[in-house]
């Protein structure tokens, strides 16, 4: 940069300085490629030896992503970037890694907010500039096994939604035909109303041999279920709830064989972590026998449907060193999901600010004037700062410091500003135990709750005070 001054004259007013740039933007990776991602084309920008781009269009087979990767080789790319588009990026995210090329995921938002560029190759070349410059912030993605623990877990999530639509069809199926067992046994998914249902498809109509499947723990009486079971049968609707029942027994299946997947994917991120060490159930016992009876000594849980098939927090616990389940709300599947999102090293994030900006669970300030004009969040999917906000859900009711800080939330921001906020502070004391390696400790938040009952009872003091002078 060079600056031209103007020496003052008496009487005459000094021009203005004027600023010289003798260079443009800094270049960051002067080896960089662009490359825009589609369903049947692959749009290639590199940098021309003699100067300018040079942009090659590739297909999307097999043998294309290979071409790609050898081409960018031989250019001397060293990192490239692409846009997330849809799941047509991936195989080539993945040949591109195992070559040595790093590549940078990038939202397209960030990417397209200049005018004139409507063609792929104009896109890539674009890419390979902002790129170049280092002006393209890297989207969090997890390693190797970490990626495919993670495909597996929301695999399993969406079987789990899939039996809960089959259960509902079933519900709606029993109600045109007017059968009301819903409304006399509290889970038709429970021993006794899967019989029921089970002997309905086989052709059973008569209500009192269906009620002979009643568990002696049901509370209804035998009259009542009877009742519930005289309906209307037509066969348009029975034929809906076999169909249901069988999707509902196939995703069941499923599910515990997605189960076992995990788990094995379970064993090599242990392995990875804990150098070599396998976690199986030898280790399961003689870590249980050594645990001084601390598991043992907790309240006995409450079985619940699509539950993990087996010891998920144990697992947890080896990735992480720290038992995350302890804080109120957290299970262990919502645990499983969040590992499965964020991974095993929290620092890829540098502060627990950085953390629940990327979380989604923080106000999205936008300041004009010195003022703030806009503070609602981003419009943005984020697997693991929805599994915090359904959990900040379970903690409305609970007798508890985060149950309390829900509470004073929602009195002040209402319920959806209170589910916000305590997901921030879940994502606060996570990041803080997996940074430090430190259990829950919940006597500090028992302190924060039990300054705002004394300043809550000196304001109601106050108060009092005010209207006894009133009166």
């Amino acid at each position: 940069m060079h600056k031209e001054k103007q020496k003052k004259s008496p009487g005459v007013e000094p021009r203005k300085v004027i600023i010289k740039m003798r260079e443009g933007l800094r270049v960051e990776h002067p080896h960089a490629g662009g490359i825009d991602v589609g369903d049947t084309e692959f749009s290639v920008a590199v940098s021309g030896k003699e100067g300018g781009y040079e942009v090659r269009s590739y297909g999307t087979f097999t043998a294309d992503l290979d071409c790609i990767v050898k081409d960018l080789q031989d250019n001397g790319i060293d990192t490239v970037a692409m846009e997330s588009t849809g799941v047509y990026y991936v195989p080539l995210y993945l040949k591109l890694e195992a070559a040595g090329i790093e590549p940078y995921l990038v939202n397209a938002r960030h990417a397209k907010n200049v005018t004139g560029r409507k063609h792929d190759d104009t896109d890539a070349i674009w890419l390979q500039k902002l790129h170049t410059c280092g002006l393209l912030q890297k989207s969090f993605q997890p390693a190797d096994q970490a990626r495919a623990y993670r495909d597996l877990v929301r695999q399993r999530k969406k079987l789990v939604q899939g039996g809960s639509d089959a259960v509902r069809r079933m519900q709606r199926a029993l109600e045109l035909m007017n059968i009301k067992l819903h409304t006399v046994i509290s889970d038709i998914l429970g021993k006794t109303g899967m019989s029921m249902i089970r002997a309905i498809i086989d052709g059973e109509r008569d209500a009192r041999k269906l009620a002979r499947f009643r568990d002696k723990r049901i509370k209804a009486s035998v009259e009542i279920i009877v009742r519930s079971l005289e309906g209307i049968w037509r066969q348009e609707h029975l034929f809906v709830l076999k169909q249901s029942f069988e999707a509902y027994e196939f995703s069941q299946k499923q599910l515990a064989e997605c189960d076992k997947q995990i788990r094995l994917q379970l064993d090599t991120l242990t392995a990875i972590v804990r150098e070599g060490e396998i976690y199986n159930e030898d280790t399961k016992e003689l870590d249980s026998k050594s645990d001084s009876g601390k598991r043992n000594r907790k309240s006995k849980q409450i079985a619940r449907k699509n539950q993990i098939k087996f010891d998920a927090r144990s697992y947890m616990n080896k990735l992480l060193g720290v038992d995350l389940c302890e804080i109120e709300g957290i299970s262990e599947i919502t645990v499983m999901e969040l590992v499965a999102e964020i991974g095993t090293d929290i620092n890829q994030w540098k502060s627990e600010k950085q953390f629940t900006g990327w979380l989604n669970l923080c106000p999205n300030n936008k300041l004009s004037g010195g003022k703030i004009i806009s503070s609602r969040l981003m419009k943005k999917k984020n697997h693991a700062g929805l599994c915090l906000r359904m959990a900040a859900l379970t903690v409305a009711r609970c007798k508890t410091p985060l149950g309390n800080y829900y509470r004073k939330m929602r009195g002040k921001l209402g319920g959806k500003g209170a589910v916000v906020a305590t997901a921030n502070k879940m994502a606060k004391i996570i990041y803080a135990m997996l940074k430090e390696k430190k259990p829950y400790d919940k006597s500090i938040y028992e302190k924060e709750t039990e300054i705002n009952t004394i300043k809550q009872i000196n304001y109601y003091e106050r108060q009092l005070a005010k209207l006894k002078k009133v009166a």
